[in-house]
């Protein structure tokens, strides 16, 4: 099955620290974006048996097949609650002799995805690149396909969130009877070597299956997208379920049939997204950050829904080509920070919005801005953030990180260089922060 040209501009290429290849985002290979109770184990969890009378093949035998019993229950009772989506975006055709009339004219691009059912409400749960268009918003039009079914139904935005790469859709002519929610389970117990099912519609062949093990809980790789257009580095699930494009929102399930992550990325070694493939390593948002997320996307209204703000404005600013980006102290020459004062790395803080949690907490911005040469202005003088939570940083990106997956009320320390000297500082983060 051939994938058709690539065309949506979200589906980019992000390169995680120390890696030789890409990490190619999943769903758009075929286009724009091309997705209660316990389930019964069928004795996937019994003991083995002991007899002595068994011979080894024979429990081998058996052992798989409680495995397969295991995977056919989870796939029978909560495959109804994928969703296949499609979506349709209009762009300006390309005139390079400006002698189009009809200006209203353009390029439909199609695009498929997957996601999955969160609650009796209907609502749907994705990724933000799977309905995104060329504008940053949500594709023209936005239509799902239940399990078994023929017709397609329109879906509304009900919450979009780049920075974590998800969106909250809900189709409105939905029947209640159709709404076949799957639970959300717990990710933050996960254990590297436990099963892993993957759902969607891999190079768009809905409803597909496929069963692997979780690799590893806490890879950190660029997942969501910033304003000026960088991954996010977050937290993710690895797992070598085969995951391709067109998997992307698709739930990853564990053997108790409950949603452990969002299937989002692959490692593709082709380096081309056109090209890209399951190299038997995949990632996936952990559902407890979605889960988090979901009140905050549920009450959007159609709107975006970003990261906590502390209130700090970034010391070093320069301009690029997806307009003004803010840099860490590690992008400047070791011989300049040193005639500072500055630490090698770090964000340097330029100020500090009144009344947010960094002003609470004490945090200092710097002075005048000064210009840099080459392009690009620095203020001097401010605090600089080296360390959040026990992650380093170096970038803003670093800092919204480690928000992504608080809450109200939730507390952040900080490791911040004043003056030559480090302390810690703790940030409480309050309604202001989700506003």
């Amino acid at each position: 099955f051939a994938a058709a040209p690539e065309v949506n501009p979200y589906n980019t290429f992000m390169k995680a620290k120390g890696w030789a290849v890409m990490l190619v985002l999943v769903g758009l290979g075929l286009g724009a974006t091309v997705l209660r109770d316990q389930v019964p184990l069928g004795g996937a969890r019994s003991p083995a048996p002991t007899s002595t009378s068994a011979s080894g093949p024979a429990a081998e035998a058996g052992a798989r097949l409680q495995n397969e019993q295991n995977t056919i229950e989870i796939v029978q009772k909560y495959e109804p609650g994928l969703v296949f989506i499609s979506t349709e975006e209009r762009v300006a055709s390309q005139d390079p002799f400006g002698w189009m009339t009809d200006q209203g004219q353009g390029e439909v691009q199609r695009g498929l995805g997957s996601g999955f059912f969160v609650n009796s409400a209907g609502d749907i749960l994705t990724n933000y690149h799977v309905v995104a268009g060329a504008d940053g918003g949500a594709a023209d039009r936005i239509q799902i396909r239940l399990l078994g079914g023929t017709e397609t139904l329109d879906a509304q935005v009900i919450g979009l969130a780049p920075q974590y790469d998800l969106a909250l859709l809900r189709a409105p002519d939905l029947k209640p009877a159709d709404i076949r929610p799957i639970p959300l389970g717990d990710s933050d117990r996960l254990a590297v070597g436990q099963k892993a099912v993957a759902m969607g519609a891999p190079f768009g062949l809905e409803f597909s299956v496929s069963e692997g093990i979780v690799s590893a809980t806490s890879r950190q790789i660029p997942i969501g997208f910033s304003a000026g257009g960088e991954g996010i580095t977050q937290r993710a699930i690895q797992t070598d379920a085969a995951i391709n494009p067109g998997n992307s929102g698709g739930p990853l399930l564990g053997s108790d049939g409950r949603v452990i992550g969002i299937n989002t990325q692959i490692y593709s070694p082709s380096g081309q997204a056109g090209a890209a493939q399951s190299a038997g390593v995949g990632f996936a948002i952990p559902i407890n950050t979605a889960r988090n997320l979901l009140p905050r996307l549920q009450a959007a209204g159609g709107q975006m829904v970003y990261a906590p703000r502390v209130g700090i404005e970034p010391g070093i600013l320069v301009r690029g080509r997806g307009g003004v980006l803010a840099l860490g102290l590690g992008m400047l020459d070791p011989q300049g920070k040193r005639a500072a004062g500055l630490p090698d790395t770090g964000l340097l803080i330029g100020g500090v919005a009144p009344g947010g949690a960094a002003a609470r907490a004490g945090l200092r911005g710097g002075g005048p801005p000064q210009d840099l040469p080459g392009g690009g202005q620095i203020q001097l003088g401010g605090d600089v953030i080296v360390q959040a939570a026990g992650q380093p940083v170096d970038a803003l990106e670093d800092l919204q990180a480690v928000l992504l997956d608080k809450k109200v009320g939730d507390r952040v320390t900080l490791k911040v260089v004043r003056g030559g000297q480090t302390r810690d500082v703790t940030l409480t983060l309050d309604e202001s922060a989700f506003q």
